[in-house]
């Protein structure tokens, strides 16, 4: 499980895991938990471009925190800020025959959502069963900032990590 930064180092190292599952033993995974991933890319999706003039998380904030992580030399369309390019064909296959579920929570008000639903539909185009929650309105992070928010979130957590067990 990851949130935000998190949330993408929780994505890779479950593609890496699918490689390792039979050195990871007696350790079992069923599945990922992506809270609020934070991805990105080069081109601004439709989400991005609406909160340019966002007081505190504009895009130029999230591209400047790429630009200090990134491998010196490449852009935002590098695989581990932008999940949509390479070749995850084969760890998504994995994925599905292992019988991983991935849970992904996220809100629309988020300038990520974009980047996020395209990797849910791309996870669920390769047969991967995924569970999305997708709160109205909010931001980035927003269960940090709102109790209720976070109690919801803590519920449908719970009934999925129940369910996989």
């Amino acid at each position: 499980m990851g949130g935000s930064a998190g949330g993408n180092i929780a994505y890779h190292l479950g593609l890496r895991a699918t490689e390792q599952v039979d050195n990871l033993l007696p350790l079992k995974i069923k599945g990922i938990i992506l809270h609020h991933p934070f991805f990105g890319g080069v081109e601004r999706t439709e989400s991005e471009s609406r909160s340019i003039n966002d007081p505190i998380f504009p895009p130029c904030v999230s591209d400047l925190m790429w630009e200090l992580s990134l491998p010196i030399g490449v852009d935002r369309d590098h695989e581990y800020c932008n999940p949509t390019v390479g070749e995850n064909s084969s760890h998504f296959e994995k994925m599905k025959q292992l019988g991983w579920r991935v849970f992904f929570a996220g809100c629309d008000g988020d300038q990520l959502i974009n980047r996020q639903i395209e990797l849910v539909k791309m996870m669920e185009k390769k047969g991967i069963q995924v569970v999305s929650r997708i709160v109205e309105g909010g931001c980035h992070g927003l269960e940090l900032f709102d109790p209720s928010t976070a109690n919801a979130l803590y519920v449908v957590l719970k009934n999925f990590v129940c369910y996989s067990i």
